[in-house]
């Protein structure tokens, strides 16, 4: 088997070995419900509807109702 006649640089080693380390964006397909992207057979994190049914409900924050104190009348 032959022998390379000289050393590769490790430039020209890194750069093939990076060829296969390329990230890729992962596949997401629109939720049929609200339209928020999400990923492909998973509840949709915005609304919790997974193929045209509720599994997981939202929930809803409470709103902090500011009691005035009512003043006696005498």
């Amino acid at each position: 088997m032959p022998n390379p006649k000289r050393k590769h640089t490790p430039h020209r080693r890194d750069c093939r070995r990076s060829a296969n380390s390329k990230i890729e964006a992962e596949n997401s397909n629109k939720c049929s419900n609200c339209g928020a992207p999400k990923m492909p057979h998973k509840v949709c994190p915005s609304c919790g509807f997974y193929n045209g049914t509720l599994v997981v409900p939202k929930k809803v924050k409470k709103a902090k109702t500011q009691e005035q104190p009512q003043e006696e009348a005498k």
